[in-house]
């Protein structure tokens, strides 16, 4: 199955949150899926930081490292992702989740994410 994690799913996985069930993290760790975290998560995860809306137990830098060399596959951003999510309707306002529903929706993907907003959306979501 190929899925793609939403941010907190990825920063939960990463530093290994309690907050992720095991169930969740096993979905990631199974070598029969395919996980992709899209890029948008990178520049939330470096703006929220920079904003001081996020608190990290590492570094910026350590945290994007340790996705890069992870298992994880990353989503660039495309026009297409970008005209996608501007056609989406406004069940959700936060720009990043709405470029990340438009990419699992254009590359056909699972969203793993705990947020519920996203099931009012046409894709296919995951949480246990």
């Amino acid at each position: 199955m190929n899925y793609l994690l939403d941010t907190h799913t990825v920063l939960w996985f990463i530093t290994d949150d309690k907050k992720l069930p095991e169930k969740t993290k096993g979905l990631i760790q199974d070598p029969d899926n395919v996980c992709f975290v899209s890029i948008a998560s990178f520049w939330e995860i470096a703006l929220k930081y920079a904003l001081g809306k996020l608190e990290l137990t590492v570094d910026l830098e350590e945290i994007f490292t340790i996705i890069e060399d992870s298992n994880l596959e990353i989503v660039p951003i495309t026009g297409k992702h970008t005209l996608r999510s501007s056609k989406l309707v406004f069940h959700h306002r936060d720009p990043f989740d709405r470029l990340i529903i438009a990419q699992a929706d254009h590359e056909k993907l699972t969203v793993i994410t705990k947020d519920e907003q996203f099931l009012n959306y046409r894709i296919k979501t995951k949480w246990k």
